[in-house]
């Protein structure tokens, strides 16, 4: 997955739009009005970060390398994801679902 696939996987979904509020380095979707994932632009490889209820959080940051606690974020609710190969797109559109899930229901 690279920046764009992620661009176009997160605008497909219902009320999803995108915005810089952080600085022209951040991208940010959000989904009525709340943020459902953060991707550094200059990051190497691709990062991103996602929201996660808090068991699942803990049990992806123990089975898969490339999670770790959410980078500047609420460590209890957000990982960080290092697009680094270790995982498959499917896994990686999974964690965006679940996240663009958890902010959609609130």
């Amino acid at each position: 997955m690279n920046i764009e696939t992620l661009r176009e996987y997160c605008l497909k979904k219902e009320g999803a739009d995108e915005s810089f509020p952080f600085g022209d380095d951040t991208l940010v979707f959000k989904v009525k009005g709340k943020i459902f994932l953060l991707a550094g632009l200059d990051s190497q490889p691709l990062q991103f970060n996602v929201k996660c209820n808090p068991e699942k959080a803990l049990e992806l940051r123990e089975n898969y390398s490339c999670v770790i606690p959410g980078y500047h974020m609420n460590k209890k609710h957000w990982n960080s994801i290092m697009v680094d190969g270790s995982v498959n797109d499917r896994l990686l559109k999974e964690w965006i679902d679940d996240s663009y899930n958890l902010v959609k229901g609130k």
